[in-house]
């Protein structure tokens, strides 16, 4: 079983505090209680990890805030990163003149 860091209940990502390979059960706690959701795939160490389905286009939630939005669709114990997340924060690229 591995760690992982989850602040506020309505994240549906929580970052992981080890590098897990499949399929490792990873575990979060909030507010008393205990998340646990199957890696299937491998997630860096510090990396995201879905904590529940994520369809394509709906907010990706980390820290209470949205980082995010999935740019396909994302299982529960899905790596979550560049690959399937276009960040919302930051982008100077969306700013018009």
């Amino acid at each position: 079983m591995a760690r992982a860091i989850i602040m506020k209940a309505i994240d549906n990502v929580c970052t992981v505090v080890e590098a897990i390979e499949p399929p490792t059960a990873v575990t979060a706690e909030i507010d008393g209680k205990t998340i646990t959701v199957l890696a299937t795939e491998r997630i860096p160490f510090g990396h995201k990890i879905a904590l529940k389905s994520i369809p394509k286009g709906q907010p990706i939630i980390k820290y209470g805030e949205t980082i995010g939005l999935a740019t396909k669709d994302i299982q529960p114990g899905q790596h979550v990163h560049v690959h399937n997340l276009e960040s919302c924060r930051g982008r100077g690229d969306k700013l018009t003149k």
